[in-house]
C-alpha cells in the first residue's frame, strides 16, 4: 500500500519546512531587532525608516507563514486530523490578515512616495 510509504516520506519533508520557517522567522527576527536598536542607539526616528523595517520584518513574515501553510497542507493531506485541519486553517487565517495589512501599508508608503504599485505585491504571490 503506498499511504505508510507517503508517511513515511512527508515526515521528513514536513520537519525540513518547518525548519525553514523557523529559520526564517528568526532571521527577520534579528534583523528587526538590529534595525530598532540602531535607529534607537542613534537616536534616529525617522519614520520611514522605521516603516521600513516593520515592512521587512512583516515581508519575512508572511514568507514564514507561506512556509508553515505549506508544511500543514502536506501534514493535514496524509493525518487529516481535526487539530492538523484547525492548524492549517488559523495559519491559512492568520497569513491572510498579515497579508492583507502588510499589503495596505506598503500601498499607502508608495502612495506617499508616488510610486506606483508594482506586480511584486505580496498579494500577487
Amino acid at each position: 500500500m503506498l499511504r505508510p510509504w507517503l508517511v513515511m516520506m512527508s515526515e521528513p519533508a514536513i520537519t525540513l519546512i518547518d525548519m525553514v520557517a523557523a529559520a526564517i522567522i528568526i532571521g527577520a527576527s534579528l534583523q528587526a531587532f538590529v534595525g530598532v536598536a540602531s535607529m534607537t542607539i542613534r537616536r534616529d526616528f525617522d519614520a520611514q525608516r522605521r516603516r521600513s523595517v516593520w515592512l521587512t520584518y512583516g515581508r519575512w513574515l508572511v514568507a514564514a507563514l507561506t512556509f508553515q501553510l505549506a508544511a500543514d497542507i502536506i501534514e493535514s493531506s496524509i493525518v487529516p486530523t481535526w487539530q492538523a485541519i484547525g492548524q492549517l486553517g488559523a495559519i491559512a487565517v492568520i497569513r491572510t490578515f498579515l497579508n492583507y495589512f502588510l499589503e495596505r501599508d506598503i500601498n499607502e508608503v508608495r502612495e506617499r512616495q508616488g510610486v506606483a504599485p508594482s506586480d511584486d505585491s505580496p498579494s500577487t504571490h
